[in-house]
Formats: structure tokens, sequence, C-alpha cells
């Protein structure tokens, strides 16, 4: 070893020890022809000394040396001067006087400063491009050490639970997970192409039929999705369990504990409440808007529709009377919101297919300020209000249309006015499991046709007969989803293990039995050989880690991340590749190149 100590190990007990440290220069000070240097490593700082009086030549040799140079140094440790210490610092009480200096690597001038403060506020462009600078810090370096940390707790948290680790291909078939599938051209099968795993679904499932009852793994998957602040473009890694003989709960009772644990381990959260609470999705969408609802706040969507239907308000009538629903958000303290913040809300609420957002203000005093209340009528304004349960001081938004918009829409408003009234406290942790979800649902890009609302392999409640005697529409899936502050961590199901309702359950979503022996051939045969009742959930690691430790940008979770349009700056990928590799693929260039 180079060293004999880490930048951050020396306390005032190792005085009198001569010590070996290497490092960067961190920072660099000159008081009164003594030079002082912060030498850093992933462990901390430790301040060194070159004091002409000891060493002119080695004082000589650290006046070149500038910010990120790569060092070693050979010294006795003393303590500081009292009116030095750094308390702030784990080795603020001592300091290394240099005996001997190694320049190990000269550094160009780095394009940010590294220090914490002033590199975090680096344009983030820049940062990713020169990502191994920015590693440095050591606030990105604590991310990845939490993560390896979690990663190890989760790892003997199965183990000591009888989970097997197993690793599954990263070169697989294409399947409808839900999103864009990254294909890889084969060479030896010339036009024909492996996926990368969108998830190992297929194969943990597989496992399963396999005998080996109780699977986990870190698992790497890939998705070519539009990037989010909460979503990682390309891949991103999730836990991944899967356990044979099983009901829901039996899924519940191995991951709640879990997700208690990591949270009370790895942040400074309150969890709300414990069990977690559980609502159908038919619940949630109806009180919260959503399918994964922030319970940080209390903000609950009520129905008013047979107030609305009679009313003199053109608007509610006519949706009620065609069918829709009109429904109603009380926000607790929402009278403070500006008119230019009405504004923005109003944006987001058309965004999401709203033709505007009704509103009535009560005052403090209890007058309604609203242009609705002349067309609605004073009483009836107050019933819809106390209906609503809204106080002097709060606001109520209206959604007037049919169900599936106005979930959407106030439930997008729900989310913003927790943000903008602080509502969402960063300090709590509420947890809670979506249970129930629908089987099927009218396809977005095909009008009229039924498609699978979620995972293609989950298994309809009621079976076989379920798919032959219900709506499609009114089908549901042992599906479930896991939610912590308004984001899905998780999603799982009971899987569908029986050939025959496989078979109808894809029928029903437009699959010919030939097309499902194509694509699913594999699937259906292992479970001809006997299959066992099993179900899963792969939570996601890289969005827990981000909740868990309060990090704004899902990319700081990633040592080497794309950034915002998929892009990784620093290797310069996507590139292009030559014709050569092309030609061996059986490929032709792309468009536009000649």
């Amino acid at each position: 070893m180079l060293r004999t100590h880490t930048c951050g190990q020396l306390r005032k007990s190792d005085q009198g020890a001569t010590v070996v440290l290497c490092g960067w220069v961190h920072r660099r000070r000159d008081h009164g022809g003594i030079i002082f240097i912060d030498l850093r490593d992933r462990y901390g700082l430790t301040q060194v000394k070159f004091d002409p009086a000891i060493s002119p030549a080695i004082w000589d040799k650290a006046n070149d040396l500038r910010s990120e140079w790569v060092v070693k140094v050979t010294g006795q440790v003393v303590p500081r001067p009292a009116e030095m210490v750094n308390a702030k610092l784990k080795t603020g009480e001592i300091e290394v006087p240099v005996s001997a200096l190694e320049i190990l690597n000269r550094a160009a001038t780095p394009p940010f400063a590294l220090d914490e403060e002033k590199g975090a506020l680096v344009n983030e462009g820049i940062r990713l491009k020169y990502r191994f600078l920015d590693l440095r810090r050591s606030a990105l370096q604590e991310i990845l050490r939490q993560r390896d940390e979690l990663i190890r707790f989760v790892r003997e948290y199965f183990h000591r639970r009888d989970f097997l680790e197993v690793q599954t291909p990263i070169l697989a078939n294409s399947s409808p997970e839900g999103a864009r599938d990254y294909l890889v051209p084969s060479r030896l099968y010339p036009g024909k192409f492996y996926a990368l795993p969108q998830a190992p679904q297929q194969f943990k499932q597989l496992l399963m039929v396999g005998g080996l009852d109780r699977y986990f793994q870190i698992a790497p998957c890939f998705r070519d999705e539009d990037p989010r602040a909460d979503r990682h473009p390309g891949d991103f890694y999730q836990i991944d369990l899967e356990m044979s003989f099983v009901e829901q709960e039996d899924i519940w009772d191995i991951v709640e504990p879990l997700m208690v644990e990591l949270t009370e381990k790895f942040s400074a959260k309150k969890i709300i409440t414990k069990p977690f609470p559980r609502l159908t999705y038919q619940e949630a969408m109806d009180k919260y808007g959503s399918d994964k609802p922030d319970l940080r706040f209390a903000l609950e969507i009520v129905d008013v529709t047979d107030w609305a239907a009679d009313s003199g308000f053109s608007v509610f009538a006519e949706a009620a009377r065609a069918g829709g629903v009109v429904r109603a958000l009380p926000v607790l303290g929402g009278a403070s919101l500006s008119r230019k913040e009405i504004d923005e809300l109003t944006e987001i609420a058309c965004a999401k297919g709203a033709k505007g957002l009704a509103y009535i203000i009560i005052k403090e005093n209890g007058d309604l300020h609203s242009p609705i209340v002349k067309f609605l009528g004073e009483e009836l304004a107050r019933k819809i209000i106390a209906q609503s349960r809204a106080q002097a001081g709060d606001l109520v938004f209206f959604g007037a249309d049919e169900k599936k918009t106005v979930r959407a829409v106030l439930g997008a408003v729900r989310s913003e006015c927790g943000r903008r009234l602080g509502l969402a406290d960063k300090n709590l942790a509420a947890w809670c499991w979506i249970t129930d979800f629908p089987m099927y649902e009218y396809s977005e890009l095909e009008p009229g046709k039924i498609d699978f609302c979620h995972n293609p392999f989950s298994m309809p409640q009621g079976g076989l007969s379920a798919l032959k005697e219900k709506n499609p529409l009114d089908i549901l899936a042992f599906q479930y989803d896991l939610v912590c502050n308004g984001c899905e961590i998780s999603s799982g199901a009971i899987r569908n293990h029986d050939p025959e309702i496989m078979y109808a359950a894809f029928a029903l979503a437009g699959y010919k039995q030939e097309e499902v022996d194509r694509k699913f051939g594999h699937m259906i045969r292992a479970f001809s050989y006997g299959a066992p009742p099993h179900g899963g959930i792969a939570p996601g690691l890289d969005r827990l880690l981000m909740i868990l430790l309060d990090v704004e940008s899902i990319r700081d979770i990633y040592a080497f991340p794309k950034d915002g349009q998929a892009r990784d700056a620093m290797m310069d990928s996507p590139s292009e590749v030559s014709e050569k590799q092309l030609k061996e693929l059986g490929l032709k260039p792309a468009f536009g190149k000649k």
C-alpha cells in the first residue's frame, strides 16, 4: 500500500505517529510563509503543513502544488494549536507537518470548483460531462456509500429468509412490459434481435416453475422511456423478488417490514402509519385522483354530482346530465393562493384535459368569493361547501367532466397545492398499498379496443369464470402497488400460472392463441408441466433511495447517469458506429447517412 492511513482516519490519539497519506489537493492556504494543504480522499480531509523551517526543499516543491494534484506525503502527526482546531472536521484536532512529498500526478485546472457548495451550483450538463470530477464531491460519494449499504442490507434481509439470489439473462426476448424495448441485433442470426429486459418478469416466473420457490435479485432493467425527475432513462435497478405457494398477503408480509426497516435505517423520516394503509385502486382514484397518492396531507376529493345536476351553472349541470361527474377538492388554507397561482393551477388542469378550473374561495369572515357563486346561488354553493367540509380560509376547486378526466385534473391540482402550500412534509414517510387494479382498460392508441391495464401476466380475480362471464372493464386483477410520498415505488401481482386462463386473458385483449404461442410459447409450455401458484413484486431501488435520501434528481443516485435528454455526456453516447460494424450485423446505415 502506498499509504498507511486515510485522510479521514487520524485523531489526537495518533499524536507522534509517522504516517503516509495519499490524496488530492483539495484546498491550499498560505500563512506567513507556511503552506497549508487540505488533503482529500473519500474518507475525509487532513490538514498537512509545509514549513520552510523543517525542509526548504520540500517547501519549495510544495509551492508548485495546485488544486486536484495527486500527492503522497509523509510526516508525524501533531496536535493543532488550540486556536486552529476545526470542530467541523473529524481530523480537526491534528495536522501533519510534511517531511517527504511525492507528486503522483498533476491535474489540469478543473472546469468547476469541487467545493461542496459551489460544485452543487454548477450547470448539470457540465457536471455530467466531467462526472469523474463531480464524483469527487463528498455529497455524491455519500449517496453511493448509502446505496452500497442499502444493497448489502437488502441482500442480508432476503438471505435470512431463505431467498436465493439468481442472476437472470441480460440478452433476452422482446415482451409487452409497457415500455419500448432496447433491441440488440444478432450477428449470428441476421435479421433477428435480442431485447434488453424491461424486467426479469418471465425469467423469475420460470424459476418458480423450476422449483426455486424464493428468488430475489438486485436486477438491472432497461426501458426506452422519456426521462423525468424521478425516472432515469435507459437503465435502472429494482429489488426483484418472487415466491411460490403464496397469496397477496404473503408478499406484503415480506416486503412491508423491509420498507419499514429501510426507512428507519436510511432516513430520518417518520413513518406516518404502521402497518401501511391499504386503498383499492377505485378508492385512491376517487379520493385523491391518483393511484399513487401522497398521503402526507389529507386533501380529499368529494363527489358533489347530485347537487350539481340541477344547478344553474351550466358547466356542472351539463357534465352531470351527460353521465359525467362533478367533484370538489377542498384545499386547506387555499384562500392564501394568489390570483396568479390560481391561474397557474388552471394551466395544470387544462394540461390534464380540463376546459377550465372553477373555484370558490371562503374568506376568513365566511364570505364566498367566486365567479360561479352567482350561477349556483348562495344557498347551493354553501351546501356544496358543507359537503366538501371546507372551512373559512380554505379554497374549493371543482372538476366537471367524464370521471377519468376529473380524476386526472383534480389529482394533478391536489399534488401541486400540496407542494405550493408546504403540506408535503419531507420529514414524513407516507407509505400505502394500492390494491385491486383493473385487469383491462380501453386502449389510448386504438379507441374501443380493450387492452391490459398493467402486467399481462397477472391473475384475474375470479379466474377463468370472471374472464368468461364479466365485462372485461369490470374484472379486477390480483395486482398491487407500493407507494411512498406520492411516488410509485413498486408494482407486483399474483401471477397467472394456468395456460387456459392465460389464453383467455390474452384473448380479451385481442391476442389470438397462435400469437400468444409465438410470443409466450415458452411460458405456456412451462406452465403445462405443473406451475405452482406464485407472485412477486419489484421495488425500484433508485427511486426508493431518491425518496429516503431526499435527493431532488434521480440522476444523483447513479455513479454515471444519463442526462435529461437520455445522453451520456461523459462517454458521448449514443454514438454512431462504423459501416463495418453495421455490415457484420446485417444492418444498413442510418437514414441520411451515405
